[in-house]
């Protein structure tokens, strides 16, 4: 039996991972560093005090991980007040599920993002926790930030159902005891083996019914 369920934001809600891959590489040529191919995969699911180190450390930009952090996020506030990147059916599938359970927001954005996106999708109040990764001692795919927020939800973990894009996130939700219902990112697919951990697959927001949502009757 599911008590409650958790929605992952980037990549599930919105359609925003290039949007901050873009937003870092930019900020990587004007201050010094070198991006390198691999850099979105290992920065997926970081909080944002882990993935600024990642910039300053692995990527040479001259600043303190806090100015990057402020810096990036400050360019993805921009972007998305001109547009806010949702993805087709996210508004539909929060209310449709919110009217049969409590919902969870775990995300690796920062809290000023969660807000922003509340705000322009007019979704602010429809979920009952919302939580970023910066808020707990280590982001996905260590399961913190959903064991925090099952915990503020009043539910147990293995009573919960996660829905993840990357494979970060469903490492993360699966460690946390959760079932996952994964929507692979299209941009940076899961790896075989992580999508393998996720107990349901579904193609886009309209697949995300009720009736998905529990475990099957054995």
């Amino acid at each position: 039996m599911i008590d409650a369920v958790v929605f992952d934001l980037d990549g599930v809600l919105l359609d925003s991972e290039q949007v901050w891959n873009e937003a870092k590489e930019e900020l990587v040529g004007e201050r010094g560093g070198r991006w390198v191919d691999r850099a979105p995969r290992d920065m997926m699911g970081m909080s944002s005090l882990e993935w600024s180190r990642y910039m300053r450390d692995e990527l040479g930009v001259d600043m303190e991980p806090p100015q990057i952090s402020d810096e990036v996020v400050a360019r993805l506030e921009h972007i998305y007040r001109e547009h806010l990147p949702l993805l087709d059916g996210a508004v539909d599938a929060v209310v449709r599920l919110g009217e049969r359970w409590p919902l969870g927001l775990a995300t690796s954005s920062n809290r000023e993002i969660i807000d922003l996106f509340l705000e322009l999708s007019g979704l602010d109040g429809r979920f009952a926790v919302t939580l970023s990764s910066e808020e707990v001692e280590r982001g996905k795919p260590a399961p913190d930030v959903y064991l925090e927020a099952a915990r503020r939800l009043g539910a147990e973990p293995t009573r919960c159902a996660a829905i993840e894009d990357s494979e970060n996130g469903i490492r993360a939700a699966k460690a946390a005891g959760m079932r996952v219902i994964a929507l692979p990112n299209p941009h940076y697919p899961p790896e075989a083996g992580a999508l393998a951990q996720a107990d349901d697959v579904i193609d886009n927001l309209g697949e995300l019914t009720p009736e998905r949502i529990p475990f099957p009757a054995s």
